[in-house]
């Protein structure tokens, strides 16, 4: 099959949605909202709100402000994880430079003998390499003014400052399980020891990944998976999802909620994320993968 459809314009895309069944009362504004926000977009928020998915009809009583609704909560269910995520991307960063470098220098993240995977460690060095020669920042253009003739890398607390969350969980995963400083970064986090942490990491980047490119949370299969803790050291769920659930996004939710609890054991991630629920009361809970006791779990009190 060949590919022959012509783009639309707004009127189109508007006449096209009003005829397969979706309420439009304000045309005006739903042509502002899709001069802006592409139609396909939008797609991913009133897909549930079809009822046929070939025809791509929608339900009665689908509305344009439902999507929109719906847009809306993701955009700022985005921007509260994208805080939470920031508080552990700079806790990671700071024990691996941490305990890392007091341990086997200021080089460690250099040693090959340190890391399980040779490639992969040669790759990060690469991705590095990049990252520090694009540097803007003041104290890399310090640091390469004051010692121009040193061909090394800039010690870890200055390079890996520039390391993106990804990068960091990446050389985290890839350090030898045998090392006692990965499973204490890991203890600090109330993860017991190397074996659970780099999962928990992975996941949270490629959340990290979908907020920082404004892509869709609600609703969405995220992919990969996570390793639970039979007895976690600190509060957690008793209503656990199965491993068919780990495609939503509750599950990781709870993982950013106890390792926030550790960084900063008083924080608003909870309160936060009730008053989103709150402020959007039309969205289905369900389709993140929430329970529908998650409010009274220890974690989340």
């Amino acid at each position: 099959m060949i590919y022959d459809k012509r783009a639309l314009n707004i009127a189109e895309q508007l006449d096209l949605l009003q005829s397969r069944g979706l309420i439009i009362s304000n045309p005006v504004k739903a042509s502002q909202y899709l001069y802006n926000i592409s139609y396909y977009r939008l797609a991913g928020y009133w897909w549930p709100l079809q009822s046929d998915k070939v025809k791509h009809t929608f339900k009665a009583g689908a509305t344009f402000e439902m999507v929109i609704h719906l847009y809306n909560f993701d955009a700022e269910l985005r921007l509260l994880l994208f805080g939470v995520i920031e508080k552990i991307e700079i806790s990671l960063r700071t024990k691996l430079i941490y305990e890392l470098s007091h341990a086997y220098g200021a080089w460690w993240f250099q040693q090959t003998e340190l890391f399980q995977n040779v490639p992969e460690h040669i790759k990060s060095l690469d991705k590095l390499r990049e990252e520090v020669s694009r540097s803007k920042e003041a104290f890399m253009k310090e640091h390469k003014k004051s010692y121009k003739k040193d061909g090394r890398f800039p010690p870890a607390w200055k390079s890996l400052e520039l390391t993106s969350f990804g990068g960091l969980s990446k050389i985290y995963g890839n350090l030898k399980n045998t090392i006692p400083e990965k499973d204490t970064i890991a203890q600090s986090f109330g993860a017991v020891n190397h074996t659970y942490l780099p999962s928990w990491l992975q996941s949270i980047a490629h959340i990290r990944n979908i907020c920082a490119h404004h892509g869709r949370l609600w609703n969405k299969n995220l992919t990969g998976t996570v390793k639970l803790l039979k007895k976690p050291p600190h509060h957690w769920i008793t209503d656990v999802p199965k491993p068919h659930e780990f495609q939503k996004l509750y599950v990781h939710l709870c993982v950013m909620r106890y390792l926030l609890n550790t960084i900063h054991p008083h924080n608003q991630m909870s309160k936060h994320l009730q008053d989103l629920f709150a402020k959007y009361p039309n969205v289905d809970e369900a389709a993140l993968g929430m329970k529908h006791n998650w409010r009274t779990e220890k974690l989340w009190i």
